[in-house]
């Protein structure tokens, strides 16, 4: 499967070919880091993810617990 990585930094746009999702990944989340703007990963169906949406469907969602109160005995 083939998935590109598509970045801006002012009004220069870059384009990186990944043959894996991990790959693809791993690239976006750099480029965000990096300070890169709308960087966004297409696959090769035309769909476009984020890459927050990507990690997501990659290792799922992760659901923080709220810490419920302990009740004290009277």
């Amino acid at each position: 499967m083939s998935f590109t990585v598509r970045a801006r930094v002012s009004a220069r746009q870059f384009a990186f070919q990944h043959r894996s999702m991990l790959g693809a990944l791993d690239q976006s989340l750099s480029l965000l880091t990096a300070g890169m703007s709308d960087v966004r990963i297409v696959d090769a169906d035309g769909r476009v993810h984020s890459p927050c949406a990507l990690q997501a469907v990659l290792f799922g969602a992760r659901v923080r617990e709220t810490p419920r109160p302990v009740a004290q005995a009277a």
